[in-house]
């Protein structure tokens, strides 16, 4: 499973328009293959940053979700709305062969120079 998270800054005259474009992109993204979820949410903090969660059962399905015509236009439109950079990350959440509760996680911090780390969390 391929978890993203991702911060959008967005000017606050051009929030709305943000919102709604934010709306279609998640509503389109929820109805592709292999797209367990798609949501954005407002910051708490500042109610003009928009955070993305979105998981999805592969790579494969991930970087199809790169050519669909929805994120054509996501990314078409996106910058016009931004009052900052974008930040996101890539978890990769894999299955341990020694048991159904435990699971390894590499994280592909992308905006970081950092490099990718793998952890092993037992729940």
């Amino acid at each position: 499973m391929i978890i993203v998270h991702g911060t959008f800054p967005v000017k606050p005259e051009l929030r709305d328009e943000a919102l709604e474009m934010m709306t279609r992109m998640a509503t389109a993204s929820r109805a592709e293959v292999g797209c367990v979820s798609y949501e954005f949410y407002v910051g708490l903090t500042d109610p003009n940053t928009m955070l993305l969660f979105q998981e999805w059962e592969s790579f494969e399905a991930m970087q199809g979700h790169f050519e669909t015509d929805h994120m054509d236009e996501f990314v078409r439109v996106l910058p016009e709305l931004l009052a900052g950079e974008v930040a996101t990350r890539r978890y990769e959440v894999k299955s341990s062969d020694d048991s159904a509760s435990q699971a390894d996680i590499s994280v592909d911090a992308k905006e970081t120079e950092r490099p990718a780390r793998s952890q092993k969390i037992i729940h």
